[in-house]
């Protein structure tokens, strides 16, 4: 394994890492809310009473790349699949959000930080079917 040195941005990752840990941390000492984004979204659609801080939430996370953008240029996107793979993708990803009751951010950042069993088990499922996921796509296929 080599790394790629150029885009190597350990500072960055822990910055980011932090924030989200300190925006959950807050989202549920100060409000008592979980900053899952599918249970988040999904209240939001669904017209949830407490639409507003729903709402808000989301919205910070649409106009959070435009905000980084006055900092620091964003890094270039590159699609190495097909658009129907993509579609393919997030339908799989949609499936596997409602069978877990929740998202990997809900159950990664919010559900192992409150020693959730169901959380553990998630994030185990969601981590193996990833590896599993990459070594069939990299080395059998």
């Amino acid at each position: 394994m080599q790394i790629d040195y150029a885009n190597f941005t350990p500072l960055a990752s822990l910055a980011g890492g932090a924030l989200i840990g300190l925006s959950a941390g807050l989202l549920i000492l100060l409000a008592g809310k979980i900053a899952g984004i599918a249970g988040i979204l999904g209240g939001l659609v669904n017209r949830s009473p407490d639409r507003t801080w729903r709402a808000l939430f989301v919205l910070g996370l649409l106009i959070s790349p435009w905000l980084w953008q006055l900092f620091a240029p964003l890094p270039s996107l590159t699609m190495v699949t097909s658009i129907p793979g993509l579609i393919i993708a997030g339908l799989l990803v949609g499936i596997g959000t409602r069978y877990a009751n929740g998202c990997t951010s809900g159950h990664g950042i919010c559900g192992l930080s409150r020693f959730s069993l169901r959380s553990l088990i998630a994030v185990l499922t969601f981590m193996s079917s990833g590896f599993i996921s990459v070594y069939l796509i990299k080395h059998l296929l």
